[in-house]
Formats: structure tokens, sequence, C-alpha cells
């Protein structure tokens, strides 16, 4: 039984290795037998990365970036009964609108997938004449409806809470400019019904750490926990070979998640193995979405590994909880509740 509790419905059956022995750092190790998703995994797809996955029915489920070959990424469903081996749609997630008429995004890429009440919400970025947030619901993952994109352009990596928060839906983003450029901090917006969206509140920028010196943008769904929101988030370095992306961790207030309790100074994953280093492009770890267990705190992570691969990590809610507390640096704009 962990000290530190997780909220939620519990995951008896999410995938796990144990702790490595002599582990240094970070208390967050790799799968031994990542990749679980390797190139060309379904007919017409090249590679799938940077996805979200999820309970359900005691099995899994998950929304994937599907890059195609021809180069325009869209997200594809797929199904598994351990959250390791997937077997993909071969077709597109057929998007409709509100009247049941097809509604495909231009393209849509990096989704996450979140359940809140009894509605699975799939989030992702596409074309809005420019750079944007798409969103749609389902409740059987067989019909999928769009809805109201949230947010004007350009914004990215928006992740939604898994639940209300004083009767308000919460969703984190980035807005940014046109381009992959430093501009980027995670603001926090909140809805009444997932229509109109408004009191935005700072919530944390890039650090005086190299690793996320950069920029920084929303990962997994935020975790209940005892301590607050636990939050896996990434951080982006710039050298003279590029960008290199590593998962960073914070913890958000309970109740007012635009305030920063802490956050780790430290990377908790870096790029370090092949599959990280080496891909379409390299020196990419890319936080999606976890599975966590209430009962025994065990979190699995997903990871897009250098536009390529998926990777999947694991922790312990009480490691993980207390390094991000011990190395934690919290700079005035964090602890902020974000409003100017």
């Amino acid at each position: 039984m962990s000290s530190v509790k997780i909220y939620g419905i519990s995951t008896p059956n999410v995938p796990w290795q144990d702790k490595p022995e002599g582990l240094c750092g970070a208390p967050v190790w790799r799968y031994t037998e990542n990749p679980i998703i390797g190139r060309n995994p379904v007919k017409g797809v090249a590679r799938i990365f940077n996805s979200a996955v999820m309970p359900y029915e005691g099995e899994f489920i998950g929304v994937f970036r599907g890059e195609q070959t021809n180069g325009v990424p869209y997200i594809y469903l797929g199904r598994s009964k351990d959250a390791v081996h997937w077997d993909f749609d071969e077709n597109k997630i057929p998007f409709k609108d509100e009247d049941g008429n097809d509604f495909m995004p231009v393209y849509a890429y990096d989704p996450r997938l979140v359940k809140v009440e009894d509605t699975y919400y799939i989030i992702w970025c596409q074309d809005f004449y420019g750079a944007a947030i798409g969103m749609a619901k389902t409740t059987d993952f067989k019909s999928f409806t769009r809805i109201e994109n949230p947010f004007l352009p350009f914004n990215r990596n928006a992740v939604l809470f898994p639940r209300k928060i004083d009767g308000k839906f919460m969703m984190l983003s980035r807005p940014s400019d046109s381009g992959h450029t430093p501009f980027g901090d995670i603001f926090l917006s909140e809805s009444p019904d997932m229509l109109y969206w408004g009191r935005h509140r700072h919530v944390m920028g890039k650090s005086f750490e190299w690793w996320e010196s950069l920029k920084i943008g929303g990962g997994a769904a935020p975790i209940e926990t005892s301590e607050g929101w636990l939050l896996f988030y990434h951080g982006v370095a710039g050298t003279c070979n590029g960008y290199v992306y590593s998962i960073g961790g914070a913890i958000l207030d309970i109740d007012n998640p635009s305030i920063v309790k802490y956050r780790c100074e430290n990377f908790l994953l870096t790029p370090e193995e092949w599959y990280e280093e080496r891909g379409f492009v390299p020196n990419v770890t890319f936080p999606c979405a976890t599975l966590q267990d209430a009962e025994t705190g065990r979190i699995a992570i997903y990871y897009g590994c250098a536009d390529t691969y998926v990777g999947l990590a694991f922790t312990q809610v009480d490691e993980v909880v207390g390094y991000i507390k011990e190395n934690s640096v919290v700079r005035g704009d964090d602890a902020e509740i974000g409003r100017r």
C-alpha cells in the first residue's frame, strides 16, 4: 500500500516490471522490451508515436498518432489485452460532426485520451487555419463526434483533467506562435460545458534548468493524488544539433491547479536508448499517457520515442512524488495563481 494515495479507478492489470537493481537518478525505469510499437505497424502507416491509452472494459484502448506513408499524420484506434501488444484499425478514426456528417481534420497528431464522468474525450493538434486544438467525444469507441475547437491558433499540447474541479472542466494547453519556437508556457483554462473556455491562468514556463530551458508542454493527463495533481510533462533543450525532449515532473495544487506546489529541477527521463536517440526526429522522449493502479501505486508511462516508436516506462507513486519533492525548485511565477 502506498503512502501517497492515487485517487481514481484501480487498474490491477496495469503493465509492470520491477525496478532494476542499481538504478541511479530519478525512480523511472524503462520496459526492457521497448519499443512496444515499431515501424510500419499497419498498412499505410510508417510510424506510430506520441499516442495515448487507457483502460476499457477490462482491457485497454488507445488513440495513436499514425504517420502515413505520405507523411500526413492522422489518429488511429488501437486495442490491447495487456497494454503492451496492440492491434490497430487499418482505417483512420471516422470523425463526424454533431449532425452525423463526415468531418475529418486536415491532419491530426499527438492525441490524448481522457475519460471525464461517462464520456471519453480525444484531444489532438490539427489545422484550424494554423496549428490549434481539435476535440471529439465518444462513449463506445464506435462513433466519434467532433466538438468545437476550444482555442484559437496557435496552440498545442492540450491535456484535459480527468475530473471536473468546482464543477468545471479543466484543460492544460501550450499557446504558441506559428512555429516550433522557444515561445510556449503551460496555461490552464476552464469550461462549464466543453464549448466555451475562459478564465485562463498561467501554470508554468520554461526554467533555468538546461534540459527545459527552451520550452515546455503538457504530457499525460494529470494524476490525482493525496499530494496534488501529478503531472508528467515534456521539457526541451536547444543544442547545436537540434532539440532534445525530456520528461519532467511537477505537482499542482489539487483545488487550484494553476499553482505549482513542487517542480523537479531534474528530468525524470531523457533520451539515452537507441530508440529514443535515433529515428525520424532524434532525441525525443515525449509523454502522452499513463496507466495507474490506485491499490499498488504503480504507474506506467507511455511516451513517444524519436517520433518513430512508442516506449513504456514505470514508476511508483511514492517514489516519484518523493523524488519530485526532494528535488523541487519552485520559482515565483510557478507559485502564483497565474492571473495578471
